[in-house]
């Protein structure tokens, strides 16, 4: 396992990743979560727009909708930037794929 780990291809994109999310948190105005990602399950939640209009993902091919996940203040924004090394080329890939699909 020692010498697996030591001759794998490294990456630090997903922390690279956090980082960047986390900066923005601390720094930008980040706005709300999206009305149609919040809790609907609790009495009265309806009525403030809760989960209007919420794509469930596992109910489409493949798993996938196009959907916005991130606030107004941030769309556009993008916090992963995988490499082209080792496993995380086929992870590359797919998220080009799924970008494609959804249009961006």
């Amino acid at each position: 396992a020692v010498i697996y780990l030591a001759l794998a291809p490294k990456s630090n994109s997903a922390y690279l990743a956090v980082e960047r999310a986390i900066e923005d948190v601390e720094k930008k105005e980040t706005g709300q979560v999206p009305l149609h990602l919040r809790d609907a399950s609790y009495y009265g939640a309806k009525s403030f727009g809760h989960g209007r209009g919420y794509k469930y993902p596992h109910d489409y091919p493949g798993g996938f909708v196009a959907q916005e996940y991130l606030p107004e203040e941030l769309r556009g924004t993008t916090y992963y930037h995988p490499t082209d090394r080792g496993a995380e080329a086929t992870l590359k890939e797919r998220l080009l794929r799924l970008r494609q699909f959804r249009g961006k």
